[in-house]
């Protein structure tokens, strides 16, 4: 059988407001540190960003889909 490892690494943050927040959000997920909390909200805040798409954007492509469901909407510049 393999035997998996995680590697123990620490979190050391300077910035004592840095520090509170990461306890908060360990506090509020209930996770038992604060390298795990940092690790989950930077890990959400990517995927945030990724998906992000600007309202312009959304727009067209709502527009586009109704006209593909056959609905007249004149088009926007």
């Amino acid at each position: 059988m393999r035997k998996i490892v995680k590697e123990l690494v620490s979190l050391y943050v300077r910035d004592n407001d840095v520090s509170a927040l990461a306890q908060q959000v360990q506090q509020d997920i209930k996770v038992p540190d604060k390298t795990e909390a940092v690790r989950i909200a930077l890990r959400n805040e990517v995927k945030r960003a990724r998906q992000a798409i600007p309202l312009k954007e959304r727009i067209k492509q709502i527009q586009n889909d109704i006209r593909a469901m056959g609905s007249e909407i004149p088009a926007t510049t």
